[in-house]
């Protein structure tokens, strides 16, 4: 008699196939290096100038959109964090917050409950989303396509419309 090892499996999650074709590359782009920047609905507003960073560890609002956004002070929740920019800057947040996003739209679209740093710094952008947000969505990025897509219950979907270059 011989011993078997056993190896445990795990079933499969049932989730869709997420891909690019070549007909959902948009646009003239032979060569191109630009940021992946999408339009939203955060809290019930539609936002513009949100930057998709695989590098980032957290969801970032900046101040100048949550103030626009009217959603007050007493919806942030202390925390005791620091972040680090690139030049090495210290920047304290306002705060954290809990806040719905929806990218997509009909039956392309998916909500989820996120939790963004609020900061008063300036930039370019009103939102950053990072790696928290792509794992939440499932988000599978194409820099190449400047699109992103994720799973919903009708499948395969969700690829926000790119706002134009300001």
């Amino acid at each position: 008699m011989s011993l078997k090892e056993v190896i445990e499996v795990e079933a499969l999650e049932d989730t869709p196939l997420i891909q690019f074709g070549r007909a959902e590359r948009s646009g003239p782009r032979a060569s191109h290096y630009d940021a992946l920047v999408i339009t939203a609905i955060l809290a019930n507003y539609e936002v513009g100038r949100i930057f998709i960073d695989l590098g980032s560890s957290t969801d970032i609002l900046f101040g100048e959109a949550y103030d626009q956004m009217q959603l007050g002070d007493v919806s942030l929740e202390k925390v005791n964090t620091s972040l680090y920019g690139f030049a090495g800057e210290v920047v304290h947040p306002r705060g954290m917050i809990s806040l719905p996003l929806t990218m997509g739209a009909g039956t392309t679209r998916k909500t989820c409950m996120l939790k963004f740093l609020g900061v008063d710094v300036p930039s370019a952008y009103n939102v950053i989303l990072g790696r928290p947000t792509l794992t939440v969505f499932q988000a599978v990025i194409s820099i190449y396509h400047m699109k992103i897509k994720f799973p919903t219950p009708w499948g395969s979907r969700g690829s926000p419309r790119r706002p134009p270059p300001i």
